[in-house]
């Protein structure tokens, strides 16, 4: 054991040289030096005060949608939230809800009770915590229209200040971004401010509407991270590489899908740096027809050499 780690926490969470892959939509991605999947608060805290007090980067990883994880894998401690699940619902239609919670999950539970609101969320394979960061959304609904406030942990104040409660108006909310994008503040849980008083049944079926939708139009068969690009106003990213005859473009088993062009899914035995190859080759052809730098909506943890920056 590394010496400079001091006394590693004993902690059933908390394992050295982890593979990612099963932990993300994409299915690829190296080792975690450090994996943390706490189940709740308590554990959390001692994860993380430990990685602090020896200088451990913290990266924080949901659902494991949304992004794109290095061949090389990450270090420090990673810390996954998807085991760390609580909902609580009242009368008024406001409900608590911790980081781990899936977006499906949530969607459906809010659709039983006759809560409107979160009808968009129920195809979208990502948890509370990282629709707050990402400020997730679909179908015109997102998540800046719901939220109420959100409990953070904030890595850059010493302990005593670590606990910070902010509304939407601290968040900067903006298209598929927010101000706690940058990893120095963590989202412990949100609190939603949904519709209540509607009749289940009708709630349950829009849900449902939506969701096979989103099943006929999107390559769920397949593994993938959601959408890759940002949509560049006026246009849609999905037409705009689909009009460049992108579809079904591949670099080893990476492709750009055949039934959205704004996916790429992973064929089988795709590596990392094949997609982020697809996704560099996509934004060149679409630059050169159509004068436009597609922006990625996916995040790109860990090293990829060669890659300036995210964006390119």
């Amino acid at each position: 054991m590394n010496q400079t780690l001091g006394v590693v926490p004993n902690l059933a969470c908390l394992k050295p040289q982890v593979s990612l892959q099963s932990l993300t939509t994409f299915r690829v991605g190296g080792a975690a030096e450090w994996l943390a999947m706490p189940r709740h608060q308590s554990e959390f805290e001692q994860v993380l005060d430990w990685a602090i007090a020896v200088g451990l980067r913290v990266t924080l990883l949901g659902a494991g949608s949304n992004l794109l994880i290095s061949d090389r894998g990450i270090a420090g401690l990673v810390i996954c939230t998807r085991r760390w699940r609580k909902t609580t619902f009242d009368q008024a239609g406001c409900v608590t809800v911790a980081a781990g919670e899936p977006l499906p999950t949530l969607a459906w539970k809010a659709a039983k009770r006759g809560c409107r609101g979160l009808e968009w969320a129920v195809g979208i394979p990502g948890t509370l915590g990282g629709a707050v960061v990402m400020n997730a959304g679909a179908h015109g609904g997102c998540t800046a229209d719901v939220l109420a406030s959100t409990l953070v942990v904030d890595l850059e104040r010493v302990e005593e200040q670590r606990l910070m409660q902010l509304i939407p108006q601290d968040l900067s909310f903006k298209y598929r971004t927010s101000a706690l994008q940058g990893g120095h503040r963590v989202v412990l849980e949100a609190t939603l401010q949904l519709e209540p008083g509607h009749d289940p049944e009708i709630v349950v079926a829009d849900t449902l509407a939506g969701l096979n939708q989103r099943r006929a139009t999107q390559p769920y068969d397949l593994p993938n991270c959601g959408s890759v690009f940002r949509n560049p106003y006026p246009y849609t990213a999905g037409d705009l590489i689909e009009k460049s005859g992108l579809k079904g473009d591949r670099i080893g088993n990476a492709q750009v899908s055949e039934r959205h062009a704004n996916f790429i899914v992973n064929l089988g035995g795709a590596t990392a740096t094949d997609i982020r190859q697809l996704i560099r080759h996509v934004q060149d052809e679409v630059e050169a027809r159509w004068a436009v730098r597609l922006q990625p909506e996916v995040k790109f943890i860990g090293e990829f050499p060669g890659f300036e920056s995210a964006g390119k």
